[in-house]
């Protein structure tokens, strides 16, 4: 008997040893695939209990844990119960003085501010699908989302109104109702709702809609993709359900105060950040914008656990002076995406024990990852496990076209690990892809067909991704005509179009280059300008503070005599003339 015990003892421990050698991420691999089946039983459990939608979810929230914390802004603090009410009120208004009812689509442009929350759901209750619109964009980008969503109405921030004033009269007479979130407005073609909510019912308001479909739209998400302009990506109800795990997947739970500084009209926060609360029942300190200098004292003030990032606010964080806060805090986990690998460990050196949950997703699919591990770098991990979860591949493509390169029998062909590979997935129940409102090329256009065999159907995500030997995820650039800046999509399709209208320029190239110590790439811009023209500087900013957002603006200008490939201009940028812009 002893000599079996002692050889079971020997076996195990070189199985460990081997595990350790060969395989050392196995359990935590094991671990989170456990974590992922664990979550998706308890979102079926739900289901079968009929809360089947990210709104329905909330509202299960209201009614068990009613009086907990659900949203902190500045000196506000709104229970999940005032939430509810306070959505109903906004619910109520609307249908009654603004007529909307199920399936109308309404877009909605405000700040991060409570009552965005409040009056998006309040146009769930009434069934309308909400559009979320960039507060960045301006009078033409403004109308080009507004007519491809095919908006029927617009719910403004009271301090946004400013912002459409150029506009306002063509869209009022084009048909679009436009409502102010204000108690009163100058603009006579406007309406305003918070002076009807006293008066509106804090009950949910009964509506004639169906019961809604996983696989219906339930948002409008703007995103430049990797091609042309802002394209309204439709987010199915199987989707948004998706990302309210993402919290509990990176660690974050039920007691957890998560800190949110990042705008509500990107899905990393109002899916990810906002539906990854709901689904713990946590509270959200949600801020009107980052601030470097206020972010540890913040952390301190309201007692921060968690926090969702974006690389480059890592950056300024650990580009900021020393201050007392940034040591006194209680934050333990960080989750988000875009952080370098040299700001990773200055943000872990200089700031305490803080996990980083390092994560990877896209707005028009369910495709993603996240490094619950604690290695610098990868952005997730290609384990079996994670493919068990949602099929994944990584193609070898045209280095020069990006398009994927194919057999004589039409398949296209996988990279090995430690090549660069172009990522793609399946298009399932679970990674649904509804399309863009108003696009069918684009939408096909992201579509691979006859991938590893006949009639099957891939997402291309336009992202090209490194497996390592380890099986760690690298992103490795994203190819197509934008490319990202300031947590951004920058369309080069539109920067060059709006510089294209000036009379002093022939000719306009705009590509995005890698600058050594940012994120993403800075936007340049070659031009040619038409005989008997000089470059009018000021003109030139004057057009682009009019037209442009400022992660838009190129910040490098070239002046050219003839216009170059744009991979000869990202090769020698440095060696030329260069005018700093902003």
């Amino acid at each position: 008997m002893s000599w079996a015990i002692s050889t079971l003892a020997v076996g195990m421990v070189t199985l460990l040893l081997i595990q350790r050698k060969f395989y050392p991420c196995f359990w935590d691999d094991l671990m989170y695939y456990a974590r992922v089946r664990r979550v998706g039983s308890m979102m079926m459990a739900r289901m079968k209990r009929g809360v089947v939608t990210y709104l329905q979810c909330f509202e299960l929230q209201a009614r068990n844990i009613p009086e907990k914390a659900f949203i902190v802004f500045e000196e506000q603090t709104l229970t999940y119960r005032a939430v509810d009410a306070r959505s109903n009120r906004f619910a109520n208004a609307l249908k009654s003085h603004c007529g909307l009812k199920h399936g109308d689509i309404v877009a909605l442009l405000m700040n991060n501010e409570a009552d965005f929350i409040c009056v998006w759901f309040g146009l769930c209750k009434l069934g309308c699908e909400v559009a979320f619109l960039n507060f960045n964009i301006k009078s033409q980008s403004l109308r080009h989302c507004l007519h491809s969503c095919g908006a029927k109405a617009l719910v403004i921030g009271s301090d946004l109104i400013r912002c459409v004033d150029e506009v306002l009269l063509a869209l009022t007479d084009a048909g679009l109702e436009v409502w102010v979130a204000a108690e009163s407005s100058s603009h006579q073609s406007v309406g305003t709702l918070l002076d009807k909510l006293e008066s509106a019912s804090p009950d949910k308001p009964e509506t004639d809609g169906p019961q809604p479909n996983l696989m219906n739209n339930f948002l409008f998400i703007f995103t430049s993709g990797t091609t042309g302009l802002p394209k309204a990506a439709r987010i199915s109800h199987i989707k948004a359900v998706m990302c309210m795990a993402f919290l509990r997947l990176c660690g974050a739970r039920a007691c957890d105060r998560v800190y949110l500084t990042l705008p509500l009209y990107h899905m990393s926060a109002s899916l990810l950040c906002i539906g990854g609360c709901i689904e713990l029942g946590a509270t959200c300190v949600l801020k009107r914008k980052f601030s470097a200098s206020q972010f540890w004292k913040d952390c301190v003030k309201y007692d921060i656990t968690m926090f969702q990032y974006i690389g480059e606010l890592c950056r300024y964080l650990v580009n900021q002076p020393k201050t007392a806060e940034e040591v006194a805090h209680k934050v333990r986990l960080a989750a988000g995406s875009g952080l370098r690998a040299d700001v990773w460990k200055e943000f872990l050196r200089r700031f305490g024990k803080i996990q980083i949950r390092e994560a990877y997703g896209l707005t028009e699919a369910s495709i993603g990852f996240v490094n619950y591990t604690d290695e610098i770098g990868p952005i997730g991990r290609a384990s079996y496990f994670n493919k068990l979860n949602l099929p994944f591949e990584f193609l070898k493509c045209d280095p020069h076209t990006y398009e994927p390169i194919r057999t004589d029998t039409g398949h296209c062909i996988k990279v090995s690990k430690g090549q660069a590979g172009l990522l793609v997935a399946p298009v399932m129940f679970t990674n649904p892809f509804l399309g863009y409102a108003g696009d069918k090329a684009m939408s096909e256009r992201k579509l691979l067909r006859d991938v590893f065999k006949c009639g099957d159907v891939y997402f291309n995500t336009g992202d090209l991704m490194l497996q390592d030997h380890r099986n760690f995820v690298y992103f490795k650039d994203r190819i197509g005509d934008t490319f990202r800046w300031k947590g951004e999509n920058v369309s080069t399709t539109e920067v060059s179009e709006v510089l294209g209208c000036l009379d002093l320029l022939l000719d306009v190239s705009v590509y995005g280059v890698t600058v050594p110590g940012y994120e993403g790439r800075a936007g340049m811009t070659a031009v040619v300008l038409k005989d008997g023209h000089g470059l009018d500087g000021e003109r030139l900013y004057s057009h682009l503070l009019h037209t442009l957002p400022p992660y838009a603006w190129p910040c490098f200008l070239r002046v050219q005599v003839r216009l170059l490939a744009c991979a000869l201009y990202e090769q020698f940028y440095t060696e030329l003339l260069i005018l700093k812009l902003v």
